[in-house]
């Protein structure tokens, strides 16, 4: 059975990490235009630098929830892949091999000239996971954070597209299904392929498609998603 599992921020907030939007998200505190935007970049790279400096510490300190060991334990039995739109690196950690990073990562640093040039990403070392001003890459540019950023395109997304081949479920834990391109994967599911949703809150989601809700936190969620496919 092939499982294709599209997560966002709800998937790591049982971990500790904040989320971006709604009441309380990072983006209160920072306006997106200035921390995650090309032009932000521009005019304030050392705030850039510093906001992501701050959310990778954060990072360094947290661990994968039971809902990110439980899908990581699922590919004993069946192919997963997991496609989030989240930046730090709990799937992998928690023994996922096969993630989609549609968003770029939080432990990662590439050119700023070209930020998807492969050859010029590097991971940093856990010892020192900051950037400073000065801190080039191979190319001579500054480094910048791995991430894709407002009005930035979103490489990965035709590799997303390209796991739903031949997809026997699809889950969607912990977003809003507002951000696109990665909203836009529901599009893509063929017909006639269970979709389950998995959120402890209220989601629009924009299909004529039924979508099996379970309206638990990612944990718990998953838990009972896993327990409906060994039923059957």
């Amino acid at each position: 059975m092939k499982i294709v599992v599209l997560t966002g921020a709800g998937m790591s907030v049982e971990s500790g990490l904040g989320t971006f939007r709604g009441g309380g998200g990072l983006w209160d505190n920072y306006p997106v235009e200035q921390v995650a935007t090309p032009e932000g970049f521009a005019i304030n790279p050392a705030l850039v630098l510093e906001f992501y400096d701050k959310r990778r510490k954060e990072l360094l300190s947290t661990e994968p929830n039971r809902g990110h060991i439980l899908l990581a334990e699922l590919e004993k039995s069946h192919e997963v892949v997991i496609v989030t739109q989240n930046v730090d690196d709990l799937h992998e950690r928690a023994g996922s091999t096969n993630v989609i990073h549609l968003h770029g990562e939080l432990v990662k640093v590439c050119s700023s000239y070209a930020p998807n040039d492969a050859s010029q990403v590097r991971t940093l070392p856990s010892s020192s996971p900051y950037i400073s001003i000065g801190e080039k890459a191979d190319d001579g540019s500054q480094l910048r954070p791995f991430i894709v950023w407002f009005g930035e395109a979103v490489p990965l997304i035709e590799d997303a597209v390209a796991a739903l081949k031949g997809v026997d479920a699809f889950v969607i834990i912990g977003t809003s299904l507002n951000v696109y391109p990665a909203a836009g994967l529901l599009d893509y599911v063929p017909s006639g392929v269970p979709v389950y949703l998995i959120d402890p809150n209220d989601v629009e989601v924009r299909t004529s498609r039924k979508v099996v809700v379970i309206k638990d936190g990612a944990s718990e969620g998953v838990e009972k998603l896993i327990n409906r496919f060994l039923s059957k």
